[in-house]
């Protein structure tokens, strides 16, 4: 069996290829150099196509992509409410989900959840290989391999596994004001502190590749160093392991493995792209898949909004796939409503990055949403909301009772004061007075209905995936 990299650097054009170049709006051929590049990720293990997955296409020539991080606690484990809190996310547009759960019924869980979804799945093997032992001291390579050869099977599409993170980088973290925040990156950690001896995730690098050739299932290499505040951000300890990160990535593609790249983190505004420009020399462009960045450490209860600030800014320098946060980040385990405020909150930047970015109908889906608006058509504007029921359930609350969905105006500005509705009989005034109108209409047309051309260059026109 060969992998979607090897496939694409063979010329061969596979029916995955096929269906992201539809979804994206791409050509076949392009999306095919893209993945022989490695500047595309199509992560869909074997196990997981014959389930019904629908393979999407992570990289900068495609939409900006979205993770929802999902699982149980220790503390607190309920597969049914998870389950849920998964169905919500993929609803809501995320194109990924990562099932980090501890306690209990790891291994239950994760099946649920591939067996319930179409989009690729995302995991920590060593979360489970923790769960199983006493301390992560026991762990050995081998069970770690059994590990991550187990999750491949149940058709697990990509990995997040810290190999980067070396014995030679632990003294860097002593300088850092909150040490290593990354769960895996800390597992690790304490393993080799533990055996003095290298990470044997990164000495068994080879076998691990292996195992995900044979599945076709994505890497994803983990960055155990990145910054849990903005005075560690860009530190050496960070940037350390980003270079062995650009090694791995090399190693994993010689292998005929697919590989993306994590990172930060917390990262002020004025070092994004700096942090971007680096990830994509030192690692040749593999895709870039973001924890946020959260901007300012200062947002507990908020962590979502702090954190799309510099997601969408991420992306707008080339990060490929954003990982959502919650608002409870930092706080615990979200509930169903967090789960729905983080997905909305990256889609919003996510989408706003790809407006920026000039990707293929995504200015459609606002110009469509601002005609609606201008004609008060409520029920369009809620079906082209990213969020629908939210919109609707707003719209409802403040709306005066008997109020129609035909009202020609909002409860914010109500008739009298309603700028658009003033805006149209403006128009309708000049028109009886003038040959033309004084200004074209939202719509785009002249006042007898020929197109008119528009200044700035346009996105071509094209369907997105969200909002109709």
């Amino acid at each position: 069996m060969t992998t979607q990299i090897e496939l694409a650097r063979a010329g061969t054009i596979s029916p995955e290829m096929e269906y992201v170049a539809k979804c994206e709006h791409l050509s076949p051929e392009l999306v095919r150099e893209e993945v022989a590049r490695g500047r595309m990720v199509i992560p869909a293990n074997r196990v997981h196509l014959q389930k019904g997955l629908r393979p999407i296409g992570i990289g900068i020539a495609c939409r900006t992509k979205i993770n929802a991080n999902l699982g149980n606690s220790a503390l607190q484990s309920d597969l049914a409410c998870e389950l849920e809190k998964v169905l919500l996310a993929v609803q809501l547009g995320a194109d990924t989900v990562m099932d980090l759960s501890t306690g209990a019924d790891i291994v239950a869980i994760r099946q649920r959840i591939i067996d319930s979804v179409q989009v690729p799945v995302g995991t920590v093997p060593i979360y489970q290989v923790a769960e199983e032992l006493t301390d992560i001291s026991e762990m050995t390579v081998q069970g770690f391999l059994d590990v991550v050869e187990q999750q491949a099977a149940q058709g697990v599409d990509y990995m997040t596994i810290h190999c980067a993170l070396l014995r030679e980088h632990l003294p860097l973290v002593e300088k850092r004001v909150t040490g290593i925040v990354s769960r895996g990156g800390s597992l690790i950690a304490k393993w080799m502190a533990a055996h003095r001896q290298q990470n044997p995730l990164y000495t068994h690098f080879d076998e691990l590749c292996e195992i995900m050739r044979a599945y076709d299932v994505t890497w994803s290499l983990g960055d155990g160093l990145r910054p849990g505040c903005l005075a560690d951000a860009s530190d050496e300890a960070q940037l350390a392991e980003l270079k062995v990160m650009g090694e791995l990535a090399r190693r994993a593609r010689a292998h005929g493995c697919q590989v993306m790249i994590e990172g930060p983190g917390h990262i002020p505004m004025d070092q994004i792209e700096m942090n971007v420009r680096l990830q994509q020399q030192w690692c040749d462009e593999a895709p870039f898949y973001v924890l946020g960045p959260l901007v300012t450490d200062v947002a507990p209860g908020y962590d979502h909004i702090a954190s799309a600030i510099g997601a969408a800014m991420a992306a707008w320098y080339g990060a490929a796939m954003l990982c959502y946060v919650t608002p409870r980040e930092h706080l615990g385990l979200p509930t169903l409503e967090d789960v729905r405020q983080g997905v909305v909150a990256y889609k919003i930047a996510a989408h706003a990055a790809d407006v920026a970015r000039d990707r293929t109908g995504a200015r459609d889906w606002d110009d469509r949403i601002s005609r609606a608006r201008f004609h008060f058509d409520w029920e369009e504007q809620f079906r082209l909301a990213i969020d629908p029921e939210t919109a609707r359930r707003m719209w409802e609350e403040v709306a005066r009772p008997g109020t129609s969905l035909t009202a020609k105006y909002c409860s914010m500005c109500g008739p009298k004061f309603c700028s658009m509705r003033l805006s149209q009989d403006v128009t309708k005034s000049e028109r009886g007075s003038s040959v033309l109108p004084l200004v074209p209409s939202a719509v785009g047309t002249s006042a007898e209905g020929q197109a008119i051309e528009v200044s700035r260059t346009q996105p071509a026109a094209g369907t997105h995936t969200q909002g109709g």
